[in-house]
Formats: structure tokens, sequence, C-alpha cells
């Protein structure tokens, strides 16, 4: 047996899970020398909603930020989460742009891209598996590793997930990573999971999971002994509740073993420190909520990752009823299975989220339809795994046409439209692609740009969201 490799998430998912992905470059900058010394398979720090929060919330650059992070950790290879064929955004993108973000993504920095598609469709994944395959920069190719969205429910077995790494693997990825946004897996199914794809696919598997049901550090232990390669964890004081498992206690569960991943508690240890005091600053300035850093087995039953779970609370207190979350997670298995069952990841999970919002504080469901859930039910994101009931189809999309084709299929490309549109603002091909996918959030960006380069006070508020990034 090699080694587990480790993969730190506390640059990326463990911020998005517990701060709703607030954390600046500025808090980044002081420890990035020591997380470089580490020497981790990668560090998670780009993608997801961070280029969202970036835009929206923190008045930065993504682009920049990426780009620091790359001058910064020289020696370690930098990841991103990547959304197949909606990129980083909430619609599915033509194929030229989406080639193209994957282009100046590794050109920017990225090493390894993870991809992944909400519906677990791989139909949707294969114009970023090919483009990633052909990025390089300096002459390296980047990692192409493909994510299946784990979940629960009738049809997802373990022959479900084993057919699905076959077609991974044929669309031509380098390596797979089981990815389980909502804390479902338990201990043995992790084993049973790992052993039944490994017996059948020879790539490299890289387990995620999170902690929000507290069986995450259990669930990596056991997948590991069953062949799972790399393991996803988060510096201690960003770990646990709706974060994942501690990078610094998975590293010492190992020591002496013949999966001993080689990394010094001592440097962690260190490191750990410079957190503790970011987590401090986080819990008394309102980002962190302390209910999110608590085991909650209850996400084995409403199957809600941690991101979604914090932002569907953040949407109840804006409209003044956080008392009524518990009828809200109850509403989305129910929301869930009317939509054909999607795994809950980026975006179904907003979609299915905020339905069951809808749903709860309407009083009646279905009253209120979002144009994103009318868009799953008529299959603008692709197929889901089990087929949608028509008459309920009928009853959300009414005569529209369902889509039954790659959604990508039947649209134009789009970039010269897209380069035209923005031409006033982007200074960068790299706008451009800001452009693509948050429009008048990412102008609003380049307009405080421009005002603080001239010295002017411009005065734009930040864009209201409906959907929040998970």
């Amino acid at each position: 047996m090699s080694k587990v490799r480790v993969t730190e998430t506390v640059l990326r998912d463990a911020h998005q899970s517990l701060l709703a992905t607030r954390m600046t470059l500025d808090d980044m900058l002081p420890i990035l020398g020591k997380l470089d010394q580490v020497g981790y398979n990668s560090i998670e720090c780009w993608g997801g909603a961070t280029f969202d929060a970036c835009l929206r919330f923190l008045g930065e650059d993504p682009w920049e930020r990426l780009r620091t992070l790359r001058r910064e950790m020289p020696n370690t290879r930098l990841q991103m989460l990547f959304r197949g064929q909606n990129m980083l955004g909430y619609r599915h993108y033509a194929d030229d742009v989406v080639e193209e973000f994957v282009e100046k993504s590794v050109e920017n920095g990225i090493d390894v891209i993870r991809i992944f598609d909400a519906l677990n469709d791989i139909r949707n994944l294969q114009t970023a598996i090919n483009a990633a395959k052909k990025a390089t920069r300096d002459g390296k190719k980047a990692e192409v590793q493909v994510a299946m969205s784990f979940t629960t429910g009738e049809v997802f077995t373990d022959e479900y997930y084993v057919e699905y790494a076959k077609k991974i693997a044929a669309a031509g990825a380098d390596s797979i990573c089981i990815k389980d946004m909502a804390a479902l897996l338990t201990p043995y199914r992790t084993a049973e999971l790992v052993k039944a794809i490994k017996s059948e696919v020879d790539l490299p598997i890289d387990l995620h999971t999170h902690y929000t049901s507290g069986l995450a550090s259990m669930c990596l232990i056991k997948g590991v002994e069953a062949g799972a390669d790399i393991i996803d964890t988060a510096m201690s004081p960003l770990a646990l509740g709706t974060s994942h498992a501690p990078t610094e206690s998975m590293v010492a569960a190992f020591q002496g073993t013949e999966y001993d991943t080689g990394l010094d508690l001592v440097l962690l240890n260190e490191i750990r420190d410079y957190f503790m005091g970011l987590r401090k600053k986080y819990i008394e300035s309102g980002l962190i909520d302390q209910k999110m850093l608590a085991a909650d087995a209850g996400a084995l039953i409403y199957q809600v990752p941690g991101g979604m779970l914090s932002n569907l609370l953040s949407q109840l207190k804006q409209a003044g009823k956080e008392d009524l979350l518990g009828e809200v997670l109850a509403e989305v298995p129910r929301v869930r299975k009317d939509a054909g069952f999607p795994p809950l990841v980026t975006p179904s999970s907003q979609i299915v989220g905020t339905q069951a919002v809808f749903n709860v504080l309407s009083g009646e469901r279905y009253k209120m339809v979002t144009k994103e859930f009318k868009g799953v039910v008529r299959g603008e994101y692709g197929q889901t795994p089990v087929p949608i009931d028509p008459e309920f189809r009928k009853k959300i999309i009414g005569d529209a046409e369902p889509i039954d084709c790659r959604p990508a299929d039947l649209l134009e490309p789009e970039l010269e439209k897209l380069r035209k549109e923005c031409a006033d603002w982007a200074e960068s091909e790299e706008d451009v692609l800001s452009y693509a996918q948050f429009g008048q959030v990412a102008v609003k960006f380049f307009e405080k740009r421009r005002d603080a380069r001239f010295g002017l006070d411009g005065k734009h508020g930040d864009a209201a969201s409906q959907i929040h990034p998970v």
C-alpha cells in the first residue's frame, strides 16, 4: 500500500461550508508560505462559490486571487472545483465558453480540475474534460479529476456508481472523486463503495465527505483501508460541523501505519494556530453561526449539504422565519423526489432548497415555482437520475417542450457575443469570463475597480441573490 495523500480544503470548501465563502485573500496571505511547505497532494482554493463571493461580496478579482495563490505557493498543486457545463455559474454555457474558461484557469495557476455534474449526467462533463486534457501551463498538463455526486435513493446502488465510474474513465479522467457533499456516507457504506469501484476501474480515488453527520473521520479511515488513495480534509479550526474531518487528526490517525501520510504534525500545528485566530474572528463577527459547528445526524434524513444548510438558514433569517427551518428541511426530500432525485450539489441544491423554502413560506406546495426549478423539471440541466412523473412535469412546465438531448447542444457559440456585451468594462479575457457567469454582478465589480483606480467614490450596492452557492 502507498501512503494516503491529503487534499487540503481550508482555502475553499471549508470556509464555503462554514461561513458562506467569506474568507478574504488578505486573511489567507499570512499563512500561504507555511501551507506551501506541508507537501499536500493539492490545496483546493478556487472554484465552487469562491468566484461568486469574490465579485459579489468581497470586492476581489477572483482571477487575481488565483494568480496570487499561485505565486505564494509555488511548490503546491492548486485545485479548483468546476461544475461541468455550468462552469461556476448557474446555467449551462456554450462549449466555446467552457473551453475558454478551462484554458484560462490552467494558464492562471490551476493544476487539478475537479469536474462534476449535479445530475451525474456524463454528457454535461465531456466538453470540460476534453478541454482540461488539452490545457497546459509551462508545458505541464493539468490533472483531470471527475467527481461523482454521491447521494442516496432507490437507484443509487453500488452498481449505479460503478457504471458511472466506468463512464468517467472512458471519458478520459485521470482520477475519480467520490463527492459526498451532503455527508450521507457511513463508514461501512464507504468501504463497500470504494471496493466496488476499485474492482472495476483502475484510477486513483479521492474521498470527499463532510462532517455534518459526525461520521467523516470514520468514513475516511474505512475508505482508505478499502483502497482510497486521497482524502479531503480541513485544518481543524475550520473543520467539523458542516465542513470536513480535521487535517491534523487524520494525519495523526495514519501515522506509523502503512497509510502514513508523511506530513509533519508540528508544522500543521503551527498552521492551526493561525487559523484559530481566524476562527475566533469569524465567530465574533457572526460569519460563523455556531449551529453549523455541531454534528447533526439529521443530515442523513434531510440529505442537505453543509453549505446549503447554512444558506437555507440565512434565507429564512432574512425573511424573519428562522423558526421554520425544520419544516424546510422536511420539505427538501419531498421536492427532491418530485424533481427526479437530483443529488443535492450546485446548482441543484440551491434550486431544490429555494423551492422548498417557497413551498413552506407560501403555505402551498408549488404555488410559486422558480424559473430554475422549472428548468430542472423540463430537462434544461440534463437527465435526472429517475424519470420525472409526466403529470408533475406538466403541472410545473405547462405546455413547454421537454428537453431530452444534452442541453448544451441547443446553445449557439456565445463567447464572441459576450466579448461585445462587456467591451466597455472588460480589460482582459478573464474579465469576459467573469461577466459570462455573473453578468451585472461582474459589471458592478468592474465599475468599482475603475472608480477606485481614478479615485472616485462609486456608490454601487451589492446585487441581491435568491440563489446561494453551495
